[in-house]
Parts: structure tokens; sequence; C-alpha cells
């Protein structure tokens, strides 16, 4: 059941929408192509699965020195944080193949990555890539107390500091995924704009037997097979996430909390006036569009608007559509956000973060 479901003026602009789909859809005809995964995203799989589990591999064979494992929990943050971008992003969104059951099988490497596949597409397929960046419906706005995300939430005195304190909360993201967060989500009501909502029996299931699999290969093999303490399997632990969940963080804030994007609010009918399409464009923001290891290892994220319009498209193809996004949005005289660089895309995410702590700041003067 849905609770003060916001939507949108679709009835307006529509020629944007109905142009930009029709010249992408022509891309992949004329050059016939698959919007979905092709031998390069194939490959990338392969490695970044290979990173994270070759080097969980190596740990658990105790071997390696005290060091070396430490670097190696490091290198599977790394790793994970790719398969989350790469592989599970994908798959969730059905885009990495036509095949329903291997976007599935795929999609379970999220949850064995400790995260679950199920409330993701829920919080993020669902809500986020509907309601973006509007207060109150957009889960990715509410990372935590301490962190104003919108201008429309309620100021506290803590936000005055954080820009500086953001940064540190964004590396336990994994971990409060992995402990706190999926379990949290399965029991909150309402969930987004839905009340009362039925989870069925396969995904508490699956929530279940994945999350024991992970605390198995993670907590329990180590401490029983490698000669190390508590508190050293703690730090590698808490390596692994701290990294992980850093780069995660990060990523995904780059995309909508930047000062180009907007934040709409609905009107007294719970309407934004917006059409859909156009709703998208204002809220969303590329960066590093130019810097191909970047879009590589982020499954193009760094191409936000594309995949926010094209949720269903593969993310390997995010670089060649962009031009003809970015060109159909310059003839409508749309927003096309971007940062040509990650460092400016960082930079200008740490001004909107004081600006948002900042009590007297009017966003919609700036």
């Amino acid at each position: 059941m849905a609770v003060n479901t916001v939507t949108f003026n679709n009835k307006t602009d529509q020629e944007f929408s109905r142009t930009v789909k029709k010249r992408v859809k022509k891309y992949f005809e004329e050059n016939n192509l698959s919007q979905h995964a092709n031998a390069k995203m194939v490959v990338k799989t392969i490695l970044l699965l290979g990173l994270y589990f070759g080097a969980y591999a190596l740990i658990i064979s105790g071997q390696l020195s005290l060091g070396t494992m430490w670097v190696l929990a490091a290198v599977m943050g790394i790793g994970m944080a790719g398969i989350g971008f790469s592989i599970s992003h994908d798959a969730l969104h059905g885009a990495y193949s036509s095949n329903k059951n291997v976007n599935y099988i795929l999609g379970l490497t999220f949850d064995l990555a400790g995260a679950n596949g199920y409330i993701w597409k829920i919080t993020h397929n669902i809500i986020h890539h509907t309601y973006t960046n509007i207060h109150g419906h957009d889960e990715d706005l509410e990372v935590a107390a301490f962190i104003r995300l919108s201008p429309h939430s309620e100021h506290k005195p803590i936000h005055r500091f954080q820009h500086i304190l953001a940064f540190f909360a964004y590396s336990f993201a994994t971990f409060f995924w992995v402990f706190v967060k999926d379990y949290w989500y399965f029991f909150k009501n309402p969930l987004g704009p839905y009340e009362n909502k039925n989870h069925p029996l396969k995904e508490w299931v699956t929530l279940i037997v994945t999350k024991a699999i992970y605390y198995g290969y993670t907590i329990a093999l180590p401490l029983i097979l490698l000669d190390i303490t508590w508190y050293q399997w703690l730090i590698g632990f808490m390596t692994l996430h701290l990294t992980a969940g850093f780069i995660l963080g990060i990523i995904f804030q780059l995309a909508h909390v930047v000062e180009e994007t907007m934040h709409p609010e609905p009107n007294e009918d719970n309407v934004i006036e917006n059409h859909w399409a156009i709703h998208e464009m204002i809220t969303t923001n590329n960066f590093a569009r130019d810097n191909k290891l970047l879009s590589w290892f982020i499954g193009g994220l760094n191409f936000q608007i594309e995949h926010h319009l094209f949720p269903k498209v593969c993310s390997i193809h995010y670089p060649e559509i962009s031009r003809i996004v970015e060109q159909t949005a310059v003839e409508f005289n749309i927003p096309y956000n971007h940062h040509p660089t990650f460092r400016e895309a960082v930079a200008s995410h740490y001004r909107t973060l004081k600006n948002f702590g900042d009590p007297n700041f009017n966003w919609q003067q700036a």
C-alpha cells in the first residue's frame, strides 16, 4: 500500500523524454548492439570477482604475514566496492542481461558481499530512482541523523560540523548494511512511500541464509583457521569495510548532493511540477566522464544522468550514450550537470555539506 505518494506532471515537457529515448534506441539499433553486457563487461566481472575472492583466498590460506593480510583486507574492500558498482548494481536493475536468471544470480553477489539485494531494489531502484532528492521520500538522503543532505531537513547544531563528520560516516556504510540496515528495513514501516509492505518468505530466507554465509566466511572461518587474535581479525574486518564504505559512500553522494543539483518539493497536491525525466536531469550530476579508469571501476556511476534515464541499460554503454543525452539536453535547454574531474565533484559535495550545515544558508538564492 502506498502512502503520501508523490506524482509528477508528466503531461508537460514530454518531448525531451520522447526524443532522448528515441535517439538512444536508434543508437543501439544502428550499431547492432545489445543494451546489456558485452564482452568487456564480462571480463570486468571476472576481474572484480577475482580481486575480491582472490584476496580472500590468499588471506584464508594462512601462509602470509599479518601485514600482508592487512593489505589484502584493504584490497578486498576495493574489490567489494567494485563488485557493488559494476556487477550487483547492473544485475539488480535488470540491466546486466536480458535473462532474468542471470541477473538474479549476479545480483546475489550483493548478498554474498554482506548486503541485501531485495531491500536495495526497494530503496534504490524504486524509491530513490523515482523520488530523487525529494525530502521525506528519497531514502538515499537519510544517511545519519547528524548528516543533513537536504535543505528541507530539520537543521540541528551538529550539522555545522557535517562537512567533516560526513566522510567518516560514509566509511561505515557497508558495516552498517551488514549488521543493521538490512534488518531494520525489513521491519521498517512505512518504508519510503510504502505502508505495511509484506516481504515474501523467499526474501526472508535469502536474508537469513546469505547473512549467515557472509558472517561465516568473514568472521567464523578466519578466527577458526588463522593463527590470529580476535583484535587482529577485527582490524582486518574493519579495514575491509572502512575501505569499501568510504569508496561507495563518496561516489554515490557525488551524483546528487552537489551545488548544481536541485531539491524540488511537491506542491499542495503532492505533485512535482516537472516531468519525471526533467526532474531526474535537475537532481542528478555526472563527473569525471573522461576518466576511463574511474569509469571502468565504478560501473559508469559517474554517468549518473544516463543511469537514471536508462536504468535498464548496462553501465558499459553509458560513456557512449552520454553524448546523445547531453546533446539532447542542450537542444531542449535543460541542465546537464557535470564536473570535469573527480576532484571538482568532491569539492562541490564538500561545499554543499558545509552550506547545508549552516542554518543561515538559503539554498534557493545560492
